[in-house]
């Protein structure tokens, strides 16, 4: 028995507002100012259609500049290609973000035009600047002719039961996504259940586990045992789960590898059995990145 899915480079999820999201994006994380717009021109050409940047990234320009140069050297439309960016915690805040939408306008409109989804990146301020926040977002989704930054979706990242709970009692947009760190490490059931439930996607981040998780003696056992690289089986895991995934790499070969195990059209990915169960470590709850403090669970 095996477990697959029929997926492709161009599969794209239907979010909860009717818009489409590709099913697997190129992540900008640590990427270079210096380096930024060519890998993404690069991660473009290769059939990637999704990039994902963020305030504090420190790069929001480049990438906007990296797609602007495929658009006009491939006379691809706007449409094509989903540019995804999430606002920081000190901006977060009813007046701070409107200052913020600003700034990002600045940032991308002479290359791009508009933003396909703008997140919170985490929860790690107060409730009621997260709720500032979201107020300020939904008038620019819902008044664009008057918002400083066009708009098309909106959702959160990092956000736990609780942040979202909140979220949901008062808003008049439900969230589109909720960006998480996710890998067989951290599959989060009870947070994805509750997402299934309110129709807002999950997307995954660091499902290679920025590297930690690499040469656990379980996956290299199944590498060898299987002949599939552990990259490969900690991507398919993730495609498997329904996650949109973010690959992140600043290495031209790498880039092309990881959206490599999509199949290009028609097709479907798989693992046996005997990888899946390997894989499906259902109790685990291993935070590898933000300290090791998973954001999911903050109080304020």
């Amino acid at each position: 028995m095996s477990h697959s899915l029929e997926i492709n480079q161009q599969t794209r999820y239907v979010l909860n507002n009717g818009k489409q999201i590709p099913v697997t994006g190129y992540g900008v994380y640590d990427v270079s100012q210096e380096e930024t717009a060519e890998l993404v021109f690069q991660a473009l050409q290769a059939g990637y259609r999704h990039v994902d940047t963020a305030v504090v990234y420190g790069n929001q320009v480049e990438v906007a500049k990296g797609i602007a140069r495929f658009l006009k050297e491939t006379g691809s439309s706007r449409e094509e290609i989903f540019f995804t960016t999430k606002l920081w915690n000190t901006q977060q805040g009813y007046e701070e973000t409107k200052r913020a939408l600003s700034e990002i306008n600045a940032d991308i409109a002479p290359y791009i035009k508009y933003v396909d989804l703008l997140l919170l990146h985490s929860p790690l301020t107060s409730r009621e600047k997260r709720l500032g926040t979201w107020k300020a977002l939904e008038e620019a989704v819902l008044n664009p002719n008057e918002a400083s930054l066009k708009i098309q979706s909106i959702g959160v990242s990092n956000f736990g039961i609780e942040h979202l709970e909140e979220l949901l009692a008062q808003a008049t947009i439900k969230p589109a996504v909720n960006q998480l760190e996710l890998h067989p490490w951290l599959p989060r059931l009870e947070l994805r259940e509750y997402l299934g439930r309110h129709n807002i996607l999950a997307e995954a981040y660091s499902p290679l586990t920025q590297g930690y998780k690499l040469n656990e003696p379980e996956l290299l056992e199944l590498e060898k045992e299987s002949g599939v690289s552990k990259i490969e089986l900690l991507l398919k895991w993730s495609f498997l789960q329904g996650f949109v995934v973010l690959a992140k790499s600043n290495k031209s070969e790498r880039i092309k590898q990881n959206l490599a195990v999509l199949p290009k059209s028609t097709g479907s990915i798989s693992l046996t059995e005997r990888e899946w169960k390997a894989l499906d470590k259902l109790a685990s709850h291993d935070v590898v990145t933000w300290g090791n403090a998973d954001p999911t669970v903050y109080k304020s």
